[in-house]
């Protein structure tokens, strides 16, 4: 299975979100898929599982929070295998060199390739980081770290063209972006850099944060 180029939704809610929880990110889905999404991007097997009845291809993410390490997005064998059972057909993982309570990704990659044969998703913030994935034999990588760590601290308000269009001359696998796309414009920027797809979550699905922006830029005080 190959993604289709275009837009992908992020139908994520957290716990204190009204919106959490299976029922409503099924619906996101629905509508995502309505509105012309060529994916869906969702946590957790329960969600994974709603938004499979939008007949799109799912990339999967298994959030596991730790205390003591930074890495949360699929970090370890069982997240992944969770989550391909649930329905995802990629799965994504952090990919970083930041420490992490589980496999390596160069090992996770291998390993859910073989033993899941399921796609993988680099979730990257570097260069290096893209390169190391795919010679690991990452399917596809996106640039939805870049600004979450040390390396590439703080996070801009922009989304990363330049790691987008680095990544993109330099790598032979789709290149997705990731992170801060919050408008249509910036989107059509990011396939102009070279992107294959581009990922969209809150400025879609959030309507708390979508409020209150409204709210912050535009209401006097």
């Amino acid at each position: 299975m190959k993604l289709e180029k275009g837009l992908i939704v992020s139908c994520q809610a957290r716990a204190d979100n009204p919106l959490h929880g299976p029922n409503f990110m099924g619906a996101m889905a629905l509508a995502a898929r309505d509105g012309g999404a060529v994916a869906i991007r969702a946590n957790g097997p329960d969600d994974i599982r709603a938004v499979k009845a939008a007949g799109l291809p799912v990339i999967g993410i298994h959030k596991v929070f730790s205390d003591q390490y930074p890495v949360y997005i699929t970090p370890d064998f069982a997240a992944a295998e969770a989550i391909v059972a649930a329905g995802a057909e990629i799965v994504a993982l952090d990919c970083t060199e930041r420490p992490r309570d589980g496999e390596a990704p160069q090992m996770l990659i291998r390993r859910i390739r073989e033993e899941l044969g399921a796609e993988v998703f680099a979730d990257v913030s570097t260069l290096a980081e893209g390169l190391a994935a795919v010679d690991w034999g990452a399917t596809y990588v996106a640039t939805t770290l870049s600004g979450y760590t040390e390396a590439t601290e703080p996070k801009p308000e922009l989304p990363d063209l330049a790691l987008l269009e680095a990544l993109a001359a330099r790598l032979d696998v789709p290149v997705v972006a990731e992170g801060r796309y919050n408008t249509p414009q910036l989107v059509r920027q990011a396939f102009g850099a070279g992107a294959h797809a581009v990922v969209v979550g809150t400025m879609i699905t959030n309507p708390r944060e979508i409020t209150r922006m409204f709210v912050r830029d535009g209401v006097p005080s």
